[in-house]
């Protein structure tokens, strides 16, 4: 792998270039602040803000003039929002470098933040809410998320309420984001072939950002884990052709040394076709098309994660089968075969993904933001490789905790005296 570097800029911008040989390149801007950083009458700004960079600037007055720009050189480019971060990217031939350079540090720099545009796109996020809302898949996580974090800023959607995106003001936006996208809470990221200049230039650019010193970039409210759930049953009783349940458990936040023990354990019970959710309850059971198990983390907390589709009148079954395994998994010893096959898996997804200039960029980025570090693939594959069996079993005994679990669920029997059985497996 070509070498990774990083550098502070003399605005407190952090660069990372991550070459690689290939034709094309990401160019990834990443604003450390998210929806848990909002105070409740803010709740949904980060995402507001996140919409409205891609309405327009002085150069480029319209969303047609970004668009056909990035469209007519076959560009992929979009933005996300998250907790605790908001990322912009474009990945396109690198031979457009420049253009790309030119265009995200236009748009950060000098969105207008038109008043008519932004009472458009205003009914069109409160749309994408109602979109969620009426996906059972999608809204599970949001339901899900509420009662995990209750009373936590990580609690809230991301995307806001319909009233609090409909209360919004633009000085209150442009305020949030003048105190935010500041040169020391930003990443910049090339990643792919890197071309003559191109780094000059970002540091023409983006290095040329004025340095704040703002005492309104507040921390976030780190979350207290608690003994025992105060809400663990998130249930919605709705019209469906299938119940959505997923059962979560309190994770390992970034930086824990057990972390990717945890990504281990998720990927033996739930990370493909043949794992040991997907083969009882589906394969041998068939009381679900879809099930899997994920570890996801956060600054300060993460959530280990068991989600599936399931037939109505089966969910008690289903439920039975799933802490069945849950306890088998603390219990017995994963064998030595299984764990190694997860290991394979880990090392042939890597080598798979990091093909792809847009997944290098995220990896260097995210780690740096979370991490202060740039652990490459082959490091972090070699530390795959040092999880045992007892790893396995420990962390599992750590995180499948019944009295930490919060079980989430959509559907039209989704009461509680379908779900308020006894949860005890080890």
């Amino acid at each position: 792998m070509e070498q990774v570097k990083r550098i502070t800029l003399p605005n407190g911008l952090t660069l990372i270039e991550a070459p690689q040989k290939a034709q094309s390149m990401t160019l990834l801007i990443l604003v450390k602040v998210g929806s848990r950083y909002e105070p409740v009458k803010l709740t949904g700004a980060s995402h507001f803000i996140e919409h409205l960079m891609f309405k327009g600037t002085d150069k480029r007055p319209t969303s047609l003039d970004i668009s056909k720009e990035l469209d007519r050189y076959g560009a992929e480019f979009n933005a996300y929002t998250g907790k605790d971060l908001t990322g912009y990217y474009i990945k396109m031939d690198a031979s457009h470098t420049d253009e790309a350079v030119d265009l995200l540090h236009d748009m950060l720099k000098n969105s207008k933040f038109d008043p008519a545009e932004m009472n458009r796109e205003r009914t069109v996020i409160i749309e994408e809410i109602k979109m969620y809302e009426d996906n059972p898949r999608e809204h599970l996580s949001d339901l899900l998320e509420s009662h995990m974090f209750y009373g936590s800023p990580l609690g809230r959607n991301i995307a806001g309420t319909r009233q609090s995106v409909a209360k919004i003001t633009r000085r209150e936006l442009v305020a949030y984001k003048d105190a935010y996208y500041i040169p020391s809470r930003m990443t910049v990221i090339i990643a792919g072939k890197i071309t003559p200049g191109a780094i000059g230039l970002i540091k023409n650019t983006f290095g040329k950002l004025p340095r704040v010193k703002s005492d309104k970039d507040l921390p976030f409210a780190c979350f207290d884990e608690p003994m025992k759930a105060k809400k663990p049953f998130a249930l919605q009783k709705k019209a469906t052709e299938q119940t959505q349940l997923a059962l979560s458990f309190y994770g390992l936040p970034y930086g824990h040394h057990d972390k990717h023990i945890a990504g281990m354990l998720a990927k033996i019970l739930g990370g493909g076709m043949s794992s040991r959710l997907f083969v009882e309850i589906r394969e041998k059971l068939g009381l679900c098309y879809s099930i899997g198990a994920m570890h996801e983390s956060l600054e300060d907390t993460g959530a280990f994660t068991v989600a599936a589709g399931l037939d109505h009148g089966r969910v008690k079954e289903a439920l039975k089968a799933i802490y069945g395994q849950l306890n088998k998994i603390i219990q017995e010893p994963v064998s030595h075969d299984e764990l190694s096959r997860a290991k394979d898996n880990s090392r042939g997804r890597l080598a798979l993904a990091f093909e792809d200039s847009a997944v290098r960029a995220e990896w260097f980025g995210r780690q740096w933001l979370y991490e202060r570090k740039l652990e490459t693939p082959e490091k972090r594959i070699a530390q795959l490789q040092k999880i045992t069996v007892g790893d396995i079993r420990r962390v599992a005994g750590l995180l499948l905790t019944p009295r930490k679990m919060i079980l989430a669920a959509i559907g039209p029997d989704a009461i509680p005296k379908n779900f308020s059985q006894s949860i005890v497996w080890k």
